[in-house]
């Protein structure tokens, strides 16, 4: 998710079209950490393309999701869109990277800050956005029928001991709500990490409103806090990437996937040098976790074993554990869950 204050608003459209070439990196990167699984003997440490340019209308991609032969991106995720066109899914040819279909996100005031944030779908095919205005929205990519699913997330007051009680948000000053990611449970409810409330939602098989279902200061952040998240394999853990947190640490973080987690039940994964900046999340078919990491001096993709250590030979010089950039070959950590 793209920091407030990112973008400018005189230079928007400007930043959107200089930018549309890196974005459509970080979108081949994403794609790639979505299908992830160990590269074939042949392929080299960093290998990676550009599947398509993001077009700078919406611009500014996040969610992806791949289905039936085609990569799916929406956007805009940035704040700075007020007056601005409404924000959309873009799909692509998964082979080719052509344009398939647009999207168009119905129902927005387009007069006040908007955007799309991350996607996911159900095992029906329909396909499930993440809007700041709109909440959770389906969408049917077979015909483009849009649909609500689930109600705005709520803006919870800064928890403020004696004067302000639950619910209310774990974060040091009063912030609204940001959805950033989704993902869907086996039975049918999804959860939603809210990076500016330190709070993961979860939204009940069929929608509705919204329900708080873990909070933590430790997710908050003068930043993007809580981020990235994904159910493990199993079904039975719930993994969260935190930006940085108000230490400027960056960590995964993991949960059991039961009615109410504790703070106690909140688990280090691993924890990132200061200035990394993990983000998305996709588990391999080898319960690998693999890490979209947006830092701009190390983006690419950090491949961790499911004990938190990067998996051997895939370290770089700092954390990100392959870059499409660089292809240094240190030899990884061997402290559980630490650096690699």
């Amino acid at each position: 998710m793209t920091a407030p204050g990112s973008a400018a608003m005189p230079d928007r459209m400007t930043s959107r079209r200089t930018s549309v070439r890196r974005l459509a990196v970080a979108l081949a990167c994403c794609a790639t950490a979505t299908l992830a699984v160990a590269p074939s003997a042949g392929a080299a440490i960093g290998d990676a393309k550009i599947l398509a340019p993001f077009p700078a209308n919406p611009g500014f991609p996040e969610g992806v999701a791949v289905r039936d032969g085609r990569v799916y991106a929406a956007g805009a995720t940035t704040f700075g869109t007020i007056g601005f066109g409404p924000s959309a899914v873009i799909a692509f040819n998964r082979a080719t990277g052509a344009t398939a279909a647009r999207y168009d996100t119905k129902g927005e005031q387009t007069l006040a800050e908007h955007a799309n944030s991350s996607i996911a779908f159900d095992g029906q095919g329909r396909l499930y956005v993440l809007n700041t205005q709109l909440g959770t929205y389906r969408l049917d990519p077979d015909t483009g029928e849009q649909e609500p699913y689930a109600a705005p997330f709520a803006n919870l007051p800064a928890c403020v001991p004696i004067l302000v009680g639950p619910p209310c948000s774990p974060t040091p000053v009063d912030l609204p709500p940001l959805p950033n990611d989704i993902a869907f449970a086996p039975n049918g409810d999804a959860y939603v990490t809210d990076s500016m409330q330190a709070t993961i939602w979860r939204i009940p098989k069929g929608g509705g409103t919204p329900q708080i279902w873990f909070q933590d200061s430790r997710f908050a952040s003068p930043y993007i806090g809580v981020n990235g998240l994904r159910l493990n394999p199993a079904g039975t853990r719930v993994y969260v990437s935190v930006s940085t947190d108000l230490l400027a640490r960056a960590s995964i973080y993991s949960l059991p996937l039961v009615a109410k987690p504790t703070a106690g039940q909140l688990a280090l994964f691993h924890r990132f040098a200061v200035g990394d900046l993990p983000d998305g999340l996709a588990f391999g078919s080898s319960g690998d976790l693999y890490v979209a990491m947006a830092s701009p001096t190390t983006a690419g993709v950090s491949i961790l074993r499911p004990d938190g250590r990067c998996a051997p030979g895939w370290a770089t010089r700092r954390e990100a554990c392959w870059s499409p950039t660089t292809d240094p070959r240190t030899s990884p950590s061997t402290a559980p869950g630490g650096s690699c």
